[in-house]
């Protein structure tokens, strides 16, 4: 699966954008589609996963309640809208793809088969 984040950029704190994950290259069926995060010096952070054909969505607690997360199975995207952004949600968002995950897996990235170069989201006054 290829992937392409975009929607990044610098918001205030409290403010909302809105990430898209173009995916292609091949049936996604038992492909879960989430975002992962990466602040400077830390290591990668898990925010949301889905299964593409359906199913439960699990958000971090840290994002629960301010993000959400949809698909457009016709345009083969998935969005992630964040709102009440805070400054420690200042990080590189990657979507990622993974196959075959079930609930209690999806937040491991080394579940994942495939990355698209990520997006850089600056929350700051």
């Amino acid at each position: 699966v290829q992937l392409q984040a975009s929607g990044g950029g610098l918001v205030q704190p409290g403010g909302s954008l809105r990430l898209s994950c173009a995916a292609s290259g091949r049936t996604f069926t038992d492909v879960t589609l989430a975002w992962f995060r990466q602040a400077p010096g830390k290591e990668r952070e898990f925010v949301v996963g889905s299964r593409w054909s359906g199913g439960s969505t699990k958000f971090a607690d840290s994002v629960k309640g301010r993000f959400t997360f949809s698909k457009d199975k016709a345009k083969n995207h998935v969005y992630l809208q964040m709102s009440s952004l805070k400054p420690e949600d200042t990080a590189v968002y990657y979507c990622a793809a993974g196959r075959r995950l079930i609930t209690s897996t999806m937040s491991d990235p080394s579940r994942y088969d495939d990355w698209g170069p990520g997006t850089q989201v600056t929350v700051s006054s």
